[in-house]
């Protein structure tokens, strides 16, 4: 990936968010099979007491958004609309992807998982990167760590036809992972082809063409994270994920049968219940700005428990890296200001994995940053 953010002088350094990087130290490994059989969790995984876990939150009514029916076209934008003008959640069902691919995606993601700590390393994630396995981010960061391994691959959804996700498993981790690049190839471009459908009721939802946010995205440079969280002996001390908002555009979430994420609404945290037969959508931050801010992209997270793991699958849609991300006119005739300066996505992915830690204010402060750092695009 191009590096597009230009190096800053210490006097330009003081807008800059500050985060807890890890500096010059060797990082702690995160091997919940060992870290499991201590008394008590290690500091660095144990959160501020203002951001633990609640004990019993309400349930988040998100609406449902049926994509077979006749009046998909009709009814969905008004209830995407309202929610996302709310919390940016909303769950799709009837989606047309195929039960036995999402089941081959997680029966795999399982077996990776299942793999002992020094085979995942073999996909280790490099410092500064966003792709690879990432044990709790400990490499990154040196507190508030989240109790939760990942791995992470790019899809591109290019018209030459690239096998981007096939191609990773068998680079990184061997020609004996060819089946795992397989499916995950297929159910990228099933996500792909979702998020495009899922684009054109956003359009219709904010008052543009249907088509065009399906042809911003038709060509995306896109995300794929499989996500595990552990059992942990103290779930009320840390969290699986910390409060976030995600940078990329949309994200297409698959949850097993394990309750665990939360979304702040109303000013309390809400969560939303499992269902295997949906996908949980959001809007991310990339979105909010394509929206000037119509559209919410909402703070929340991820808890773990004492007794079972959960497991889910992400798919972050993004635009093609040089694609300059700006509101539509049609958007733009509605209001009187910019919200956000022009950029685009490189230069937003380049700010989250390098200079700030994800919260709910990553948007607008890489927005200051873009302005007072006058990043080029």
């Amino acid at each position: 990936m191009a590096i597009l953010c230009k190096t800053t002088s210490p006097a330009e350094k003081e807008h800059e968010p500050k985060q807890d990087l890890v500096k010059d130290q060797t990082p702690l490994i995160f091997n919940p099979s060992l870290l499991n059989l201590q008394s008590q969790i290690p500091n660095q995984f144990i959160w501020p007491d203002e951001e633990k876990p609640s004990i019993d939150i309400p349930e988040l009514n998100v609406p449902f958004i049926d994509l077979s029916s006749q009046n998909s076209t009709l009814e969905a934008p008004r209830v995407i609309a309202e929610a996302c003008t709310k919390h940016g959640f909303f769950l799709v069902v009837n989606h047309g992807v195929s039960e036995s691919l999402i089941s081959d995606a997680n029966r795999l993601m399982e077996r990776f998982f299942d793999m002992p700590l020094a085979g995942k390393q073999k996909a280790q994630r490099k410092p500064g990167e966003s792709c690879g396995y990432a044990s709790s981010f400990t490499g990154r960061f040196s507190t508030k760590l989240p109790w939760k391994e990942t791995l992470s691959f790019q899809f591109s959804n290019e018209k030459s036809g690239s096998r981007t996700v096939q191609d990773y498993f068998s680079d990184t981790l061997g020609q004996e992972f060819e089946q795992f690049g397989k499916v995950y190839q297929d159910y990228c471009e099933a996500m792909s082809s979702l998020s495009l459908k899922i684009m054109e009721l956003l359009g219709l939802s904010l008052g543009v063409n249907r088509d065009y946010f399906r042809g911003f995205f038709e060509e995306n440079d896109s995300i794929m994270r499989l996500n595990h969280y552990p059992p942990c002996q103290t779930p009320d001390l840390t969290l699986g994920t910390g409060p976030h908002c995600d940078p990329s555009s949309l994200t297409i979430l698959h949850q097993d049968h394990v309750n665990g994420l939360q979304v702040f609404v109303d000013n309390q945290w809400q969560s939303i219940r499992p269902n295997p037969k949906a996908f949980v959508v959001n809007i991310g931050d990339t979105f909010m700005a394509l929206s000037n801010g119509m559209f919410k992209s909402c703070l929340h997270r991820a808890v773990v428990n004492r007794e079972s793991a959960r497991k889910s699958m992400a798919f972050f849609l993004c635009p093609k890296k040089d694609k300059v991300v700006k509101p539509p006119s049609d958007i733009l005739e509605k209001m009187t200001t910019r919200k956000y300066p022009d950029f685009t996505w490189s230069m937003f992915l380049e700010f989250t994995q390098k200079h700030y830690r994800a919260d709910v204010n990553t948007l607008d402060s890489f927005s200051n940053w873009v302005i007072t750092n006058k990043n080029p695009i």
